[in-house]
């Protein structure tokens, strides 16, 4: 019966969507690494990406460059990350009109985490936006645009409990938010129950599963664990001994991803945000497993056939 999964359906590629998180380059070294996988990911013909803003609004120039670069010089629409730290009212709206100006109507609404970094207490800016709620709303008052926010299948650490915070992602939705992304998640099951709890609850945009290849399992457990998101034991099996071989683990990274995506797909989920860390290599390798083919590659295939 394995030959009639959906998963291995030969036009599954066709019916599968993706998108992909970059972050803005802090070196010359960094930017040249970010362009070649732009490069390498476009043929994918993404839905869209978006670009991160740092911690505490850090990245607040480097991401409107980035942003812009992809805008001009790419046929890929790009979303630009926005959060309510660090900054007033005003300072926010004058960042939205700024984007504006250049084309961008597509936004990744967060409330954002501290300057001091994720999981420390979160303080609202005098005269600032609140909360990612009251940020879409004031995206929506200057104009009608297409608005990511985050989900959190384990719920936010800063959430006492899933009640509030399926409440906060439900005052995005009434004020305007388009989809909602995953914060990552390497247990399905969550992601599922999560969902059931959203429609629930009278939420029904997408929910869009935000998937985390691990080019580094020290760094996402060590990641996970400040973010409130579960490392499960069998995850940790499959990289373990694999600290001094990087060969090794990019082919069990590959494959445990797309074991994930293909088992959310089987579910009937046809949408996947992938966060890429700026690298092409997981992610491209990924799309490749699920179906989704580089149209430049397909066409040098056939020419030279």
């Amino acid at each position: 019966m394995n030959q009639f999964r959906f998963s291995r359906r030969p036009d599954i590629g066709d019916k599968v969507r993706v998108s992909f998180e970059f972050f803005p380059p802090k070196t010359d070294e960094m930017e040249a690494r970010l362009w070649e996988t732009v490069t390498k990911l476009q043929p994918l013909k993404p839905k869209f990406v978006s670009v991160t803003y740092g911690a505490g609004g850090s990245t607040r120039e480097r991401t409107a460059r980035t942003v812009k670069r992809i805008l001009t010089e790419t046929a890929i629409p790009a979303a630009a990350h926005l959060t309510c730290v660090g900054a007033t009212r005003d300072e926010v709206d004058a960042v939205i009109h700024d984007y504006k100006s250049i084309g961008i109507n597509r936004f990744v609404a967060l409330r954002g985490d501290p300057a001091s970094g994720v999981g420390e207490p979160y303080r609202p800016h005098p005269g600032g936006y609140e909360n990612g709620a009251e940020l879409v709303a004031g995206l929506k008052t200057i104009a009608d645009f297409d608005i990511s926010v985050a989900a959190y299948p384990e719920k936010h650490p800063q959430s006492p409990d899933f009640a509030t915070d399926i409440e906060m992602l439900k005052r995005k939705v009434d004020n305007g938010a388009t989809r909602a992304i995953t914060q990552f998640f390497f247990d399905n099951d969550l992601y599922e129950r999560y969902v059931e709890r959203v429609r629930r609850a009278g939420i029904y945009i997408p929910i869009v599963p935000g998937i985390q290849p691990v080019h580094s399992f020290k760094q996402v457990a060590n990641f996970s664990a400040r973010a409130g998101a579960h490392v499960p034991g069998w995850l940790a099996e499959r990289f373990e001994g694999l600290d001094r071989d990087p060969q090794t683990h990019a082919l069990v990274a590959s494959a445990v991803a797309a074991e994930q995506v293909m088992d959310l797909v089987e579910r009937g989920v046809g949408d996947f945000h992938f966060y890429t860390m700026n690298r092409a290599d997981l992610v491209f390798a990924i799309c490749h497993m699920i179906g989704i083919r580089s149209h430049e590659a397909e066409a040098a295939g056939s020419a030279a056939a």
